[in-house]
């Protein structure tokens, strides 16, 4: 189900209506947005309605464990080459399209330069940070950002919800649709995400020893199972400081019980997000790297 992303949704029609396809697309954006989700659909509306549900000619593409490796590249290159069994063209949606390690993204700069037929490519990827620059230049952009909170809002309507729950989960997933949707099945989740904030409001209370106390009992406990991990206790807080933002540009005249100015409320913000990249994309310390946002507060 896409939630949101009219605009996108809108220019990927005009696409399909003019005939004129890209080769080659790419999906931007932080995660659980619905980039993925969107360009499934693009994809089954180039290749004509199956209604059996099978898509022959759509090949699929994710990491094996932390990357996309050169052998799922060639494979893909091999599947191209081949002609579409029912449609009049071949679609690949390359998912986490930022983890091809250099020598995949070499070779796929070859099936960039080199379209095989009418084939069109579909890169989905939190970042252009990692690609290598004549791969995204080759690359229609098309850029997604967090929804608006009546968008989440309208579909948790229809979930069995109470009211106090379709507001932690609005804040909670900060505009990403699929957050809100996993918050909406998996309450315990949900309740992992109400403690991440409380704790988030005592480490704001805190001295610099315990938030770093904080950092170093969350690196022991990451193997925890069902545990949310660095980057899910990340984007939790992201969310918060977000809406703490937001409240103080609408109501200036009203103090956070942090003190937090607005051009600090931002510094956080970008530093979190940066935080957030470093973490997920590299091979950065975690532990240094939650040391180091522990600083800004």
């Amino acid at each position: 189900m896409l939630i949101g992303h009219k605009k996108q949704q809108d220019f990927l029609e005009r696409i399909i209506a003019s005939g004129n396809i890209p080769h080659a697309l790419m999906f931007v954006g932080q995660e659980k947005l619905g980039k993925r989700t969107l360009a499934l659909e693009f994809a089954k509306k180039l290749l004509g309605n199956d209604s059996s549900g099978q898509y022959p000619d759509l090949i699929l593409i994710e990491p094996e464990g932390k990357d996309i490796q050169i052998s799922q590249i060639r494979e893909l290159s091999r599947k191209l080459s081949l002609k579409p069994y029912f449609s009049s063209f071949k679609v690949a949606i390359i998912n986490d399209a930022s983890s091809m390690n250099s020598q995949a993204q070499h070779s796929f700069l070859k099936t960039l330069e080199e379209p095989k037929g009418k084939t069109v490519l579909i890169l989905v990827a939190e970042s252009l940070n990692l690609f290598f620059p004549t791969i995204a230049s080759r690359c229609e952009m098309i850029k997604f950002y967090p929804v608006t909170k009546g968008e989440i809002k309208d579909f948790l309507k229809t979930q069995e919800l109470s009211a106090e729950e379709i507001e932690d989960i609005i804040k909670l997933s900060a505009g990403r649709p699929g957050e809100a949707v996993d918050l909406a099945v998996d309450k315990s989740k949900l309740e992992k995400h109400r403690q991440a904030i409380e704790e988030l409001k005592d480490i704001l209370n805190s001295n610099l020893g315990s938030r770093f106390r904080y950092v170093k009992d969350l690196d022991k406990e990451k193997e925890e199972e069902g545990a949310i991990d660095a980057k899910g206790i990340l984007n939790v807080w992201l969310g918060f400081f977000r809406d703490m933002l937001l409240f103080e540009l609408e109501y200036p005249e009203k103090k956070n019980s942090f003190g937090y100015s607005v051009p600090k409320i931002e510094d956080i913000i970008k530093k979190t997000q940066e935080i957030i990249f470093l973490t997920s994309s590299t091979n950065a310390n975690k532990k240094l790297a939650l040391e180091t946002l522990m600083l800004e507060f």
